[in-house]
């Protein structure tokens, strides 16, 4: 068993954060969640946090002359509470190449599309106008660039004649509630490894507990939960 102390970095609501925070409070994720941290004084997620006993911060980029100042702050309040892992969960910020090393294949992200497609913003927009038929969200390792790094695990959903960006919205987020907390608890466990681009289950990409072993595209083959 790895390190299990953690960190979140949110900017809004926390839905993940609270996905994370139940899954501890259940006994089903054996990580410790050591401190959440902010860029935005009113993400509503810092309440969720002080709810749950959990330290918070407030690191407001705005205050910082430039991304790299941001970033340096960010990296030592981090390193004070020595995370075996830090969760990207809707974090709005892009990370420099320094943090990104610093805490390398130690930090994870958890972006609302089927990587390697659509990565950045208005995802959800971006699927209705391609007239995709499914979509869904993954949770990858944080690399240098931005949405790319080795996908741990996704989920899918169909997408319908009548959805929206705000419909898929809701269904992308029961997603990532779900396969959030299953990355965190296979990265506790010590059960991946990362092979070039592929990240391997127990050495293999394989069914476990409901999960279907697929390939997602011709990059990526990643387990899937529908």
């Amino acid at each position: 068993m790895r390190d299990t102390r953690v960190v979140v970095l949110i900017s809004g609501n926390g839905s993940n954060l609270q996905a994370l925070i139940d899954a501890v409070a259940d006994g089903m994720l054996p990580v410790s969640i050591r401190a959440v941290i902010s860029n935005r004084a009113d993400a509503y997620g810092l309440g969720r946090a002080a709810d749950a006993g959990i330290p918070t911060h407030v690191l407001d980029h705005r205050e910082f002359e430039n991304s790299c100042e941001f970033c340096l702050a960010l990296k030592e309040c981090v390193n004070r509470y020595t995370p075996g892992l830090v969760v990207l969960a809707g974090f709005m910020r892009i990370l420099d190449s320094k943090f990104v090393t610093h805490f390398a294949k130690r930090l994870i992200n958890v972006h609302p599309s089927l990587l390697p497609k659509y990565p950045g913003l208005h995802t959800h927009r971006r699927v209705l106008e391609h007239g995709d038929p499914i979509h869904g969200a993954s949770v990858h390792f944080v690399t240098e660039d931005l949405d790319a790094g080795p996908v741990i695990i996704q989920g899918r959903v169909d997408v319908g004649p009548s959805d929206t960006p705000d419909s898929l919205q809701q269904k992308v987020h029961k997603l990532e509630h779900a396969i959030l907390p299953t990355a965190v608890r296979w990265i506790a466990q010590e059960r991946l490894s990362v092979v070039g681009v592929r990240v391997l289950l127990d050495g293999q990409v394989s069914p476990e507990q409901g999960l279907v072993a697929e390939s997602i595209s011709t990059q990526y083959s990643a387990p899937v939960v529908e």
